[in-house]
């Protein structure tokens, strides 16, 4: 593991904002003061080479650096990175990765250059064989999760995002064990980098993939199960309902996908026998 070395200004997470808000009952301006989510430019380096530039909010940058690092491919492990760099100057922040010498070379023969709106989780592909794909399935078998530890999860998720209590503007990720314990939340802006922001916080701990599931506030998009995919994750939950391109490859690769997930009822899409009707 190592620690980010920080230099310059990096903007706060949030910020005021004055506003006037209106009632429809009676119509009467009343000004409020409220926080808002911060979203700067990231801009990604591997060993000093750009890479792309992520809208993101600046929290938990090493642990992004960790996750998206892994899930574009770039590495394999987190001791495959040596070391991460948080600079942040005039409104925006330099996030550079430091790689081992044969990762570096390998990503730069297949670099491909990013520009990412904060909800874009593909953008700078312009081949379909550039699509990140997690090269197979999580190893093992899939682990039975009781309806039970989903509802627990889902509960905690929505008291842990204390980003999104000021600003309501993120999108929350988590990581929950097989007893609906929540364990990490990451939050951001993008919810491509809240859940890259939470699998790189994972690898930091040395979580085992196996030993929890994901929950995400988001919909389950194809990209969302690649992610969880490539950490080795074999259940995402999420609040929304999946694309069909993500009910594929969450069957193709094997992932329990559950989605439109409330207080009352989940669906699952994939994996329903590993859904279990006894309490954790």
């Amino acid at each position: 593991m190592t620690d980010p070395e920080t230099a310059g200004d990096v903007p706060a997470p949030t910020t005021i904002a004055e506003a006037v808000t209106f009632a429809f009952a009676d119509a009467v301006p009343r000004p409020l003061s409220r926080a808002v989510a911060t979203e700067v430019p990231v801009q990604v380096l591997f060993g000093g080479v750009p890479f792309g530039i992520m809208m993101a909010t600046p929290a938990d940058l090493e642990d992004f650096a960790y996750g998206f690092a892994l899930t574009e491919g770039v590495v394999a492990d987190a001791a495959e990175i040596r070391a991460v760099a948080v600079d942040g100057a005039a409104g925006a922040v330099r996030l550079g990765i430091d790689v081992t010498g044969a990762r570096l070379q390998t990503h730069l023969a297949r670099k491909r250059a990013m520009t990412g709106r904060t909800s874009c989780g593909l953008c700078g592909v312009d081949d379909l064989a550039a699509l990140p794909r997690a090269a197979a399935g999580p190893p093992g078998a899939a682990p039975r999760v009781a309806l039970g530890a989903i509802g627990r999860a889902l509960a905690a998720l929505d008291a842990g995002q204390d980003l999104n209590a000021a600003t309501r503007a993120v999108h929350g990720a988590a990581w929950a064990t097989l007893d609906g314990t929540v364990v990490a939340v990451r939050e951001d802006v993008g919810r491509h980098n809240a859940l890259d922001k939470l699998i790189g916080a994972c690898l930091r701990a040395g979580r085992d993939p196996a030993s929890g599931f994901v929950v995400v506030t988001s919909r389950a998009s194809f990209e969302m199960v690649e992610k969880a995919a490539t950490f080795g994750c074999r259940t995402l939950v999420a609040i929304s309902a999946p694309t069909a391109l993500a009910i594929d490859r969450a069957s193709a690769l094997d992932v329990t996908l559950v989605g439109i997930a409330r207080r009352d009822s989940v669906t699952v899409f994939h994996g329903a026998e590993r859904i279990a009707a006894d309490p954790a």
